[in-house]
């Protein structure tokens, strides 16, 4: 029998201690905390980002939602910002009944409609590629540009002349 390691609760972990639990980078877990504001750490004495058990259960969530569900950003801050406001942040998604104490969950309807999820990392080839409208307008840009050139090439080349046969 294998006996599992015991973690110790603690009332606040440093950022290296933070992502090391969560298995993600400190520059991704600074990017998100100026992009969620449901995640505000204190700081400690000498200036270092402290994060209490509850802002490490709001990372695990967002995580999730953007590794795991594939939700972008947006989506990810809406989806969270209705589940801490209706109180089923926190809920084991996988055992909600026991968690809630025998009380049946609460299915609070969002408040606005989220934002659809984004592609999953690494999509089947067959869906072939997905491009937002800002991409898709610089690549038609980009393309035009291309033509422009290749015409302009094409009329100075004809202004020329064939070459002179040796």
């Amino acid at each position: 029998m294998v006996a599992k390691a015991r973690v110790q609760k603690r009332l606040y972990y440093k950022i290296g201690e933070a992502c090391k639990a969560l298995g993600i980078q400190p520059y991704v877990l600074r990017y998100w905390e100026t992009e969620f504001p449901a995640l505000t750490p204190s700081k400690s004495r000498s200036g270092q980002r402290v994060y209490s058990e509850k802002e490490l259960e709001i990372i695990r969530r967002i995580k999730e939602l953007l590794y795991d569900e594939g939700y972008t950003i947006a989506g990810a801050k809406k989806k969270l910002e209705v589940e801490l406001t209706s109180g089923s942040f926190g809920v084991d998604r996988d055992d909600e009944e026991t968690s809630t104490q025998g009380k049946a969950p609460s299915r609070a309807a969002p408040a606005a409609p989220l934002e659809k999820p984004a592609p999953a990392r690494h999509p089947p080839v067959a869906e072939g590629p997905v491009l937002d409208t800002d991409a898709s307008k610089r690549i038609e840009t980009l393309v035009s540009g291309i033509e422009d050139a290749l015409r302009e090439a094409r009329e100075i080349q004809a202004l020329l002349g064939p070459k002179p046969s040796p």
